[in-house]
């Protein structure tokens, strides 16, 4: 009897042992589930205005945004859209003519984007492959680009509207690059970051971060992605 009552014990404890183990091991699932969501929403980093999105963090499952016009049929999540107007304003008040050629892209069309200048290298004789390496350096594939959040622009200048390295010697980007930070601004792919952001040196791609982080970042000389390994 008493054997009985002591194997039946042993049991118990044992059933006791494996439930308190497998509720924490759903404790711990939960936990790191809710962390991944965090992070993905960019509550980790600060917020929405600091959410990543670049090769390796592609645009949360179910984002979604609201958007303001901002003329010419530009849209961009409505938060940044006095910010952007006042840093334009600002500019024009100095004799510029900064113009917004690109702002919020969805999905679809990013995707129209990359195949064309995927198209562009196979033209040149690159594989499929070694195309789309080549084209995502200059146009991120779809669902890794920072457009798609609404909260990157492109701004050129109105006597130069061309994509290129020379956009930087325009009296507009030399003003933008200078004073982008006070309005929460940051020159996103600068030409000693592309090793880190992955994308080639843009002199006009410009990203919200919010005031806070666009001083920080800009007195510290870091991109995006260093800010939020600190």
């Amino acid at each position: 009897m008493e054997k009985q009552q002591s194997q039946k014990k042993r049991v118990r404890l044992v059933v006791l042992r494996s439930s308190v183990l497998l509720l924490l091991g759903l404790w711990m699932l939960t936990g790191q589930a809710q962390e991944i969501g965090r992070r993905a929403s960019g509550a980790l980093f600060g917020g929405w205005n600091l959410i990543l999105v670049n090769a390796d963090h592609p645009v949360p499952d179910g984002f979604t945004v609201e958007l303001e016009e901002i003329g010419g049929g530009q849209r961009v999540d409505t938060r940044i859209a006095d910010a952007l107007e006042n840093m334009l304003q600002d500019a024009r008040s100095e004799g510029l003519d900064p113009v917004v050629c690109s702002s919020y892209r969805t999905q679809s069309y990013q995707a129209g984007l990359y195949e064309r200048k995927i198209g562009q290298y196979m033209d040149k004789g690159y594989t499929r492959a070694s195309a789309a390496a080549a084209a995502a350096r200059w146009v991120a594939p779809p669902g890794t680009s920072e457009h798609q959040l609404g909260l990157a622009v492109d701004i050129v200048a109105g006597s130069f509207q061309v994509l290129d390295s020379r956009q930087e010697k325009t009296a507009e980007q030399q003003w933008l690059m200078e004073h982008c930070w006070e309005y929460g601004f940051i020159l996103r792919y600068p030409s000693d970051k592309s090793d880190i952001t992955g994308i080639a040196y843009e002199p006009w791609h410009y990203r919200y971060v919010g005031e806070k982080a666009a001083r920080e970042m800009t007195e510290q000389g870091l991109c995006l992605e260093e800010y939020l390994e600190r």
